[in-house]
């Protein structure tokens, strides 16, 4: 009989209106700020997505897993989370895209899980208008809880007091981010800069936690109950089987879920760095992940 998971932890699903709203960094610098209150948290990432989830997990401080009911099943978003809520203070999920987009989108994996939306709005060029996206993304669905919002990159108290001024009744304005150096990070063109390229990133996603706590976003979000059996094993198709792994700047982009896959069917794991090392591994099969090789072809 399969092992059935209970727990409930506080938990939210990170999301926005749209791409380029701040989300990102709002989680990293949300699971740093409870990380240092000396919470225990997991964070995970909805969709495919390679960059985002090398920040959050040094924000963090634990592997961070996709969540897509198309790409990984719905049963194992379920398992994954109930799996870490064994042992979380608290589970944050970031959202791709807007909270709509995509077949299916990050709102359908909130209804899934039965975790409440919490959207990041940026709210440059905006005032009362601000709670008019607040009323829509909290009603375009009705299965959908978004009984919170935080507003990111407020120019002034005034400012956040006409975004204060326009909110609808049923949704509530959780926190104002202000504009600051601290909440941003440099980007390439697939998205953020790899977690490694940053020296100071420890300190960058301290300051952006305090940040978050100056603008009153240091609470706990509601709990949530996760429940779901831990799937099959995997049979041991690969056992013996020697798999060298390239892992350095030139190539990181490597899905957890997959080393733990190869793992459960006996492979052995090696890792390698063909920008440092001399030699291959004596290993049986190779594995050169995706990455930025093109920036170190001399």
């Amino acid at each position: 009989m399969a092992t059935l998971l209970n727990a409930t932890v506080p938990a939210a699903l990170i999301s926005a209106p749209g791409s380029g709203q701040g989300k990102s960094l709002i989680t990293a610098a949300l699971a740093r700020l409870h990380r240092n209150a000396g919470r225990r948290v997991r964070v995970f990432k909805f969709g495919p997505d390679y960059l985002d989830p090398m920040i959050l997990e040094q924000a963090s401080g634990a592997p961070v897993y996709q969540l897509q009911p198309w790409m990984t099943g719905e049963h194992e978003c379920r398992w994954r989370l109930a799996q870490a809520a064994q042992e979380a203070d608290l589970i944050l999920v970031e959202g791709a895209m807007g909270l709509f987009d995509g077949t299916p989108s990050s709102a359908d994996l909130a209804v899934l899980a039965g975790i409440p939306a919490l959207p990041v709005i940026d709210a440059w060029g905006m005032a009362q208008t601000f709670g008019a996206v607040a009323l829509g993304l909290a009603n375009y669905r009705d299965d959908l809880v978004v009984n919170e919002v935080i507003a990111n990159r407020v120019a002034s108290q005034r400012h956040g007091d006409l975004l204060q001024e326009g909110m609808p009744e049923d949704v509530t304005l959780l926190g104002s981010v202000p504009r600051h150096p601290a909440m941003t990070l440099p980007e390439r063109h697939l998205g953020l800069v790899q977690a490694r390229e940053l020296a100071d990133l420890d300190a960058r996603l301290d300051e952006a936690a305090a940040v978050l706590q100056e603008a009153g976003l240091d609470r706990l979000p509601q709990p949530v109950r996760f429940s779901a059996a831990a799937p099959e094993p995997l049979p041991p198709l690969l056992d013996g089987c020697r798999i060298g792994i390239a892992r350095d700047a030139a190539f990181a982009f490597i899905y957890p879920a997959n080393l733990d896959a190869l793992r459960q069917m006996g492979a052995t794991l090696t890792f390698f760095s063909p920008l440092q090392d001399a030699a291959l591994p004596q290993v049986d099969a190779l594995w050169l992940p995706g990455g930025y090789p093109e920036l170190h072809g001399e």
